[in-house]
């Protein structure tokens, strides 16, 4: 295959707060990402993504938008962006925006008319609604951060419709101006020269016309937050998104010299694999990459870890390119989720698996979820459901870079804690040591970039067995072999025939495992890559 960029790449998110601060005022910006640039370069990753940068009340973080096309003034301007952007292509990193198309602040200029009046040009470029006979809400769905998610509105008399905060109402996507606003926006950024977006919660964006109440969900568990209470049949997931996803395919793939394939979709879509594969579209293509979240979820054993890959591959469609996702700003830290041993397995899963991987800053530092207390919580999630452990504030800490004051990101008060170890679990300190986390990512990411068989090789399924998960990528004549070791047992995996003689070329660990007799002897917690001679 002639492989794009976006199919060999390793993409790095970067979430903007906790990046690097440049002006003092404990918030990260773009001036400290463009100062981060040459350690992006050493790592070896090929493009970033950056979370919401435009100008925003901040009640969600940048995810409450009331400018589509600036850059909020505690990350700069206009023309630091252009400068970054910049920088980024002249190293020859790609940069993707956060798209936020499925709602903005309430104090975006469009809702400020649209409550303004029941009259106004732009009403209906939100969701409005009568009350139920009852007075209440018109149906029963209910906010992703809990509670209805329909709010009354005094002036005109109308309830309006937020899948997240009352500040964030949902934009009314089956209104033909909206969708021509919105993809307005998009060509503002392309035009600007960004190589792309991650579209978030995509699958939101339409909702179905009637509007009935969504059904109770069989295993809903307190634990797991009142959103989970009923089954979004009916405001997520509607057939007519898949139009929309298609015109903004078309958008995208107008750019670039050879008029597609420069520029990538990355749809943010929680969904069971099944109804994932629809938005790659059919005969319109949708989205280049619709994320793949399943390693955030699945348990961690070799049995269960081999049933998603191999299901996954199944079920692409045909030109349909894989993506693998561990970690993100809404979801715990790998490390917390498997412990430090794990999580360097896990990077080796990450970035051999075919297709295209999203890193998640600070996952290569190994850092794990910070301990908040509640004097400190800054995330709207936790503060609408205390104790539920559902907040985001854990994985969205400083980046620790080295063992100065607040780990050389701030010289001022760090805008969330920084984790406990950061003077040791740091960039400069691990830099230094050629066994830590860091290290492995970087030999990691060279090995993937130095073999293309490692990002767009085939991937066969070999061996599980205990706690071991061994595969095979194969490229023209290049075969590798990858073995996992799930467990904290050593165990000895006899090498197919045709490895017989294969050599060593990465292991999670100092002591690393002896490959002989046509044999590899795994030890605990160990994940190798292996090349047949």
């Amino acid at each position: 295959m002639t492989a794009l960029w976006w199919q060999t790449c390793v993409i790095y998110q970067i979430y903007p707060r906790s990046f690097q601060d440049t002006n003092g005022d404990g918030i990260g910006d773009l001036s400290g990402i463009a100062r981060r640039l040459d350690y992006l370069v050493s790592l070896g990753v090929d493009a970033i993504w950056i979370s919401p940068i435009y100008p925003s009340l901040m009640v969600d973080f940048g995810y409450d938008v009331a400018d589509y096309c600036n850059i909020d003034a505690r990350f700069g301007d206009l023309t630091d962006f252009d400068d970054l952007l910049m920088q980024a292509h002249r190293r020859g990193l790609k940069v993707l925006l956060d798209f936020v198309p499925n709602h903005s602040s309430d104090q975006h200029p469009w809702f400020v008319e649209s409550r303004a009046s029941r009259h106004n040009e732009k009403r209906n470029w939100y969701i409005w609604r009568d009350a139920a006979a009852d007075g209440g809400p018109p149906n029963n769905w209910i906010s992703d951060f809990g509670g209805s998610a329909w709010q009354w509105d005094e002036v005109t008399g109308q309830y309006y419709y937020h899948a997240f905060l009352k500040e964030q109402p949902d934009l009314n996507w089956r209104h033909p101006a909206v969708q021509a606003a919105m993809y307005d926006v998009m060509r503002f950024w392309l035009d600007r020269g960004v190589d792309g977006f991650r579209i978030d919660v995509l699958w939101h964006m339409v909702k179905a016309a009637d509007f009935p109440d969504n059904p109770p969900n069989p295993t809903y568990r307190f634990e797991m937050g009142e959103m989970h209470r009923l089954l979004q049949l009916h405001s997520t997931d509607q057939p007519e998104v898949h139009r929309l996803a298609a015109e903004m395919r078309e958008i995208a793939d107008g750019y670039g010299a050879r008029g597609q394939g420069d520029r990538v979709l990355i749809g943010e879509i929680y969904l069971p694999v099944d109804r994932l594969m629809h938005y790659y579209g059919g005969e319109r293509p949708e989205m280049h990459l619709p994320f793949n979240f399943q390693l955030i979820d699945t348990r961690w054993d070799a049995r269960s870890l081999a049933t998603v890959i191999t299901n996954y591959e199944a079920a692409l469609p045909p030109g349909g390119w894989p993506n693998w996702v561990l970690g993100n700003h809404d979801r715990p830290r790998v490390a917390a989720r498997r412990g430090q041993a794990q999580a360097r397995v896990a990077a080796v899963l990450l970035l051999t698996l075919r297709g295209t991987p999203t890193l998640y800053y600070g996952d290569e530092l190994g850092l794990s979820d910070v301990m908040i207390e509640s004097s400190q919580v800054r995330d709207p999630r936790e503060l609408r459901e205390p104790g539920l452990a559902l907040g985001r504030d854990p994985v969205r800490t400083p980046m620790p870079w080295d063992d100065s004051e607040n780990a050389g990101f701030t010289n001022a008060k760090p805008w969330l804690p920084l984790h406990a170890d950061w003077p040791t679990r740091n960039v400069a300190r691990m830099t230094q040591d050629t066994q830590s986390i860091l290290a492995l990512y970087r030999r990691l990411l060279a090995l993937r970039r130095a073999c293309p068989t490692l990002s767009i090789g085939d991937f066969v399924l070999l061996n599980v067995e205990d706690d071991t998960l061994v595969y095979e990528r194969r490229h023209d004549a290049e075969r590798m072999i990858v073995a996992l070791n799930l467990g904290e047992r050593q165990h000895r995996l006899q090498l197919p025939d045709w490895a017989r003689g294969s050599r060593l070329l990465l292991s999670t660990i100092e002591d690393a495992a002896l490959v002989e007799d046509g044999a590899v002897l795994l030890g605990s917690n160990e994940a190798v890559v292996l090349k047949a001679s």
